[in-house]
């Protein structure tokens, strides 16, 4: 008998895969923050020679598919994932593996995704989706982000799964194989490397513009590009800012109150209540990413005058959260696990 999927709505696309498809092969322990944080998934980068939608090329977490490798990783579970380059495999290949009964993770592009709203329908490529099912030609769909399942055309999966620009998915597939029983030694073990990883991410990187240092590199050039760009382009920059940050896949602040509960729940299966007071100062970095989302936009839909001083907020908000979540990675830093 074919086992039932159950979709599971959650904050971020690649959190609720990773989420959904462990539950479904048995990790009944498996929690959107518990995936985020044995992924190491939070991070900042800005990548200063590119730009997406002709704005700034920034990220609130790692690589897209790194979170569910290195979570499944951690817990001695292997996945299987594979790109591309003829649609007619790919096409072949996703309905053997729905022939078989498992669910699969597929990395698609969001703009041609008939069941988003318009407005959130951006050249954005690191988006992910359940397929869990084929009825009438139509594929079964248990997208994260969603209230509940929907279904895509064969036409319309062709489209999202080989979409063209940055990130290209090139049809990708992935799925867990080999499950293995996880004990509470290995969940605790996996616990611990997702901690110690992000912090060497968020701390230790030696490139300016990656983690903590990242986040002052962006303090550093929202100061100038009102003289650099012009008001109005400076302006479009920050509302990039603003929707890598709020609409689309990268996270910001949504990431940080995942992390900080993350935290929380490793106390509790750690027994270690020195994490808490960290997940406080990260629930803190994120309400600052927020009030400094609704800073740059006021600026970008000119609710506010637009000045060098108004910029400058938005610099210093920034400089703040670096020094918020410097001072939190520090703290795990320094922690000692049994």
């Amino acid at each position: 008998m074919e086992k039932e999927f159950n979709h599971l709505q959650t904050a971020h696309c690649e959190n609720g895969v990773a989420t959904s498809l462990l539950r479904y092969h048995g990790l009944d322990f498996m929690t959107e923050p518990l995936a985020f944080g044995m992924g190491s998934g939070l991070f900042y980068i800005h990548l200063p020679f590119l730009t997406i939608s002709g704005g700034p090329a920034i990220s609130y977490r790692t690589g897209p598919g790194w979170i569910f490798s290195r979570a499944s990783k951690a817990l001695g579970i292997e996945i299987n994932r594979k790109k591309f380059s003829n649609e007619a495999e790919a096409q072949d290949y996703l309905d053997d593996k729905i022939k078989d009964g498992s669910p699969v993770g597929c990395q698609v592009g969001v703009f041609n995704l008939p069941y988003f709203p318009p407005e959130y329908r951006f050249h954005f490529n690191a988006h992910n989706l359940i397929v869990y099912g084929k009825e009438n030609g139509q594929y079964l769909i248990s997208d994260p982000v969603m209230e509940g399942v929907t279904k895509l055309s064969e036409n319309d999966m062709q489209k999202v799964r080989f979409a063209k620009g940055p990130l290209a998915p090139k049809g990708l597939i992935y799925y867990p194989v080999n499950i293995k029983p996880v004990t509470k030694e290995i969940i605790n073990r996996a616990i611990v490397k997702g901690i110690t990883k992000n912090t060497k991410d968020m701390l230790h990187t030696p490139v300016f513009f990656l983690g903590v240092s990242g986040i002052k590199y962006t303090s550093s050039q929202i100061r100038k590009w009102r003289d650099k760009l012009g008001p109005r382009k400076a302006g479009l920059y920050l509302g990039q800012i603003v929707r890598m940050q709020e609409e689309i896949g990268t996270g910001g602040g949504g990431f940080r109150f995942i992390y900080a509960a993350f935290l929380e729940q490793a106390a509790a299966i750690l027994k270690k209540d020195e994490l808490l007071p960290v997940s406080e100062d990260i629930t803190r970095a994120g309400d600052l990413w927020r009030q400094g989302a609704v800073q740059m936009g006021r600026i970008y839909k000119g609710r506010i005058n637009n000045e060098q001083q108004d910029f400058n907020v938005c610099a210093d908000l920034l400089l703040e959260i670096a020094d918020i979540e410097k001072q939190a990675f520090k703290k795990l830093d320094k922690m000692k696990f049994d």
